[in-house]
C-alpha cells in the first residue's frame, strides 16, 4: 500500500497536471503543455534516493565556509556529513558540534558544521507559488531558514538585490516563524515582515509544515499551511525600490547562532536537524498563473481586479490581466492576487457564490480537478459553475451539483 505521503504526492501531481494541462519533464525545466500556454511545477524536488546520498547536484550548490555577516558559529560544508537523503524521501540538514577537519571561521577555529545550499545558475524563478515542507529543529541558537535572493546580487549586491525569507525560525521562539522582505532602505534589522505563530502552544519541531509564499507583481503574499498571514507590496516599504519584479533564487540552510538566535547554550541539544520533505515552485510561461477558461471560451474573472476578502469571482472576456491569472497552491487552493477561491460562508449549497478571500486553510478553500475538466469543491461535492449557463460579462460563478453541462467545464491556456 502506497504511504501517506506518496498519495500526497500523487494527489498533488494530478491535480496541477490536470488543471494546468501539464506535461512531466526532468529537474528544474519549465513545462509548456502544447496549445495552453500553461507550466508545471517548474521546480521539484522531494529527496528521493538511497539513504545518505548526496542531493541532487543539478538541482543544488552546497556552500562552504562561515558567515562574519551574522556572526554565525557555524562552518557550511560540502558532501554529505551534514547534507544527506535519509532513504525515506527526506532531506536531513545537519548541525553537529565539532571541527573534523579544523575549519577556521571569523572567531577562530569553527565549532560547528552544519549545510547551506542553493539553486543559483540552476533555477531561478520570478512570481509563482514558492513553497517548502519542512520539520524544523529545536534548541537555543537554532536558525532554520528557506529563502531566495535576486539573480543579480553578482552585480548590485546585497540588498540592492532584494532578499525575501519565506521561512525563518529562531530557537528561542518555537512556535513562531516569519516572513521578511529585504531590499535598499529595508535590510538587516530593518527588514519589513511579521511572523506566524501555531495555536494553542503547538511546536513547529514537533510535525512537517508547509511554509510558502505567493508572488506576484508587486505583491508577496505568506502562508504556512495554507494559512496566509502577511501581504507585502510597494506601498510597505517607505519610498523605497521594490526589488522582487525580477528574478530569484532558492536557498535552504541551518545557521548556528548569530546576531538574532543568539548562540546555543548548554540546553541546546547536537545534532540539531531541519527535515526537508519537499521543495517546488508552480508558476506559468506568463510568470503570474494561468487563464482557467469557462464557458463561451470567456475567463473565471476577479471583478475590478480588486484583492479585497469577498470580492465575486465572475465570467469575463479574457483579456491577460492579473485578475485572470491562477496558480494551483499544493495545498489544493486556486489562488489569484495572493488570496484564494473561495466558497462564500462555507457553504454546500447549490447557488452558493464563490469569492476571493485570505487563504485560511478551510474547506471552502479546497478544490480538485476531474479528468472531465471539472473543478469540485469536495466539502459540497459540487462543481464550480456558471450562474444559468449565462455566458455575458459579470456573471457570478456559484457551486452546483455537478451535471456535465458546458457551464461547469473549464480548461486552461
Amino acid at each position: 500500500m502506497a504511504s501517506p505521503r506518496t498519495l500526497r504526492r500523487c494527489l498533488l501531481a494530478a491535480l496541477s497536471a490536470v488543471l494546468l494541462g501539464s506535461v512531466a519533464v526532468g529537474p528544474a525545466h519549465r513545462a509548456e503543455a502544447a496549445g495552453t500556454g500553461a507550466a508545471a511545477a517548474t521546480f521539484s524536488d522531494t529527496f528521493d534516493g538511497p539513504a545518505g546520498s548526496a542531493v541532487n547536484s543539478s538541482k543544488w550548490t552546497q556552500e562552504t565556509g562561515d558567515n562574519v555577516n551574522n556572526h554565525e558559529r557555524e562552518y557550511y560544508t560540502s558532501g554529505t556529513n551534514n547534507a544527506a537523503l535519509d532513504g525515506q524521501g527526506h532531506l536531513v540538514i545537519t548541525a553537529k558540534k565539532e571541527n573534523p577537519a579544523n575549519y577556521q571561521c571569523w572567531y577562530g577555529t569553527c565549532q560547528y558544521t552544519s549545510a547551506r545550499l542553493n539553486t543559483s545558475g540552476k533555477f531561478s524563478a520570478q512570481y509563482g507559488h514558492v513553497e517548502a515542507r519542512m520539520k524544523i529543529p529545536r534548541g537555543q541558537g537554532m536558525w532554520p531558514a528557506f529563502w531566495m535572493l535576486g539573480t543579480d546580487i553578482g552585480q548590485v549586491g546585497w540588498p540592492n538585490s532584494g532578499e525575501i525569507d519565506v521561512m525563518e525560525n529562531v530557537g528561542f521562539e518555537p512556535s513562531t516563524v516569519h516572513g521578511t522582505i529585504h531590499g535598499p532602505g529595508y535590510s538587516g534589522s530593518a527588514g519589513i515582515g511579521a511572523g506566524y505563530t501555531l495555536p494553542n502552544g503547538q511546536v513547529f519541531a514537533d510535525g512537517f509544515h508547509t511554509f510558502a509564499v505567493d508572488w506576484a507583481p508587486n505583491s508577496i503574499t505568506w502562508s504556512v499551511d495554507g494559512i496566509a498571514y502577511e501581504t507585502r507590496t510597494p506601498a510597505d516599504v517607505g519610498g523605497n525600490t521594490w526589488a522582487f519584479n525580477k528574478p530569484f533564487f532558492l536557498i535552504l540552510n541551518l545557521a548556528v547562532g548569530g546576531y538574532w538566535p543568539g548562540d546555543p547554550n548548554s540546553s541546546t541539544a547536537f545534532p540539531a536537524q531541519l527535515v526537508v520533505d519537499s521543495v517546488s515552485v508552480t508558476t506559468s510561461d506568463t510568470a503570474t498563473g494561468a487563464a482557467i477558461k469557462g464557458l463561451a471560451g470567456k475567463c473565471a474573472d476577479v471583478a475590478g481586479a480588486n484583492s479585497a476578502n469577498g470580492t465575486p469571482v465572475q465570467l469575463y472576456d479574457c483579456n491577460g490581466s492579473a485578475a485572470q491569472k491562477w496558480t494551483v497552491g499544493s495545498d489544493g487552493t486556486v489562488r489569484a492576487l495572493g488570496k484564494c477561491l473561495d466558497v462564500t460562508s462555507g457553504g454546500t449549497a447549490d447557488g452558493t457564490p464563490v469569492q476571493l478571500y485570505d487563504c485560511n486553510g478551510s474547506a471552502a478553500q479546497k478544490w480538485a480537478v476531474s479528468a472531465a475538466h471539472d473543478i469540485v469543491n469536495p466539502q459540497a461535492n459540487k462543481c464550480l459553475d456558471v450562474t444559468g449557463n449565462n455566458s455575458a460579462n459579470g456573471t457570478r460563478l456559484q457551486i452546483w451539483t455537478c451535471t456535465g453541462g458546458a457551464n461547469q467545464k473549464w480548461t486552461v491556456g
